[in-house]
């Protein structure tokens, strides 16, 4: 799978509360198409939290996808996750799919991508997308050394990203659970 670009989507899991953020901006090649693009979803009634990174249609297929696996496993976003993992891996027309998603509820943080991955952070943190490593670091550094809630290490870190990272900007929009 190739690296995503145009996004950062950002997800840090404090007490009992988590945050999961992204930027606004798509490229396309080296052109920004939008500055204030929205790329996190409330799904499951508001219980769950998704973010994506990757060609837009492609995590728009996948989140349609989701909001299906949430439905049938309404309070099992683990194994809707990897429901969804496992139809990505074999179904002809998903594995052409060039996304990853950013997947948070009250007790679960996620990263699922087309080659099958299902990954639970161990620290609860997740960043993907071209400004996920950077708004990744940033976040694992404001976890440690400071004592900001995790709605405002997202905040932080994305701001921090986009300074940082071309194809990120500082458009923030962030969801807490």
């Amino acid at each position: 799978m190739k690296p995503a670009r145009s996004t950062t989507i950002l997800s840090v899991r404090r007490g009992d509360q988590v945050a999961l953020g992204g930027d606004g901006q798509v490229t396309l090649g080296n052109v920004v198409a939008k500055a204030d693009a929205t790329k996190i979803r409330r799904l499951a009634g508001g219980r769950v939290l998704a973010g994506f990174a990757g060609a837009a249609a492609d995590a728009f297929a996948l989140i349609e996808r989701f909001e299906k696996k949430l439905a049938e496993f309404p309070d099992n976003t683990r194994r809707a996750v990897i429901e969804l993992a496992k139809d990505w891996r074999t179904d002809r027309a998903m594995r052409r799919l060039e996304a990853m998603l950013a997947v948070a509820d009250k007790t679960t943080s996620l990263i699922v991508s087309g080659a099958g991955d299902v990954i639970e952070p161990t620290d609860g943190v997740i960043g993907i997308g071209s400004g996920g490593p950077y708004a990744l670091s940033a976040a694992k550094a404001l976890l440690s050394h400071s004592t900001l809630t995790a709605r405002e290490i997202v905040e932080a870190s994305l701001q921090i990203a986009g300074e940082v990272c071309i194809y990120t900007n500082t458009n923030i929009k962030v969801e807490v659970l």
